[in-house]
């Protein structure tokens, strides 16, 4: 059964990402430091190409989690924008930031409003909102 969502277990690890493969770039890239200091001048090469290869898929690495979280948080500025315009006939206010944004759609339409008045006026980040939150509702969409 799947575990209800909360500030606490909102966010995602997942093994095969976060763990597996950045445990292999970082491998990669240490194998190539340690044989380019160990090893002979014609392996300053191939040592010069795993140290290489390892900074090209940590680009990538970070690259494949931003490129599909920052599309994800323009979807969710939509949402809320038309959120906050049901409940109030206005969009929201200009000075929100996105992370604001983004954290505040956990809050229930009861809750939001007031949230939103409070995050102006404290200049609240994402974490202090999601703090605020007292009956979280869960975003399982989100990558």
């Amino acid at each position: 059964m799947k575990q209800t969502q909360n500030f606490k277990n909102h966010t995602i690890f997942l093994k095969g990402f976060h763990g597996l493969l950045f445990v292999g770039i970082l491998g990669l890239g240490g194998g190539g430091i340690s044989y380019l200091l160990q090893g002979g001048a014609d392996a300053t090469y191939p040592a010069t190409l795993f140290i290489l290869i390892s900074l090209l898929l940590s680009i990538i690495m970070w690259y494949l989690r931003i490129f599909p979280l920052k599309a994800q948080d323009r979807a969710i500025r939509a949402e809320e924008n038309l959120r906050h315009y049901v409940l109030t006939g206005k969009l929201l206010p200009p000075t929100l930031k996105i992370s604001q944004i983004v954290a505040l759609r956990f809050a229930p339409d009861d809750e939001l409003l007031n949230l939103i008045e409070q995050t102006l006026d404290k200049n609240l980040t994402k974490k202090e909102i999601k703090k605020e939150i007292k009956n979280w509702k869960p975003d399982d969409y989100r990558v």
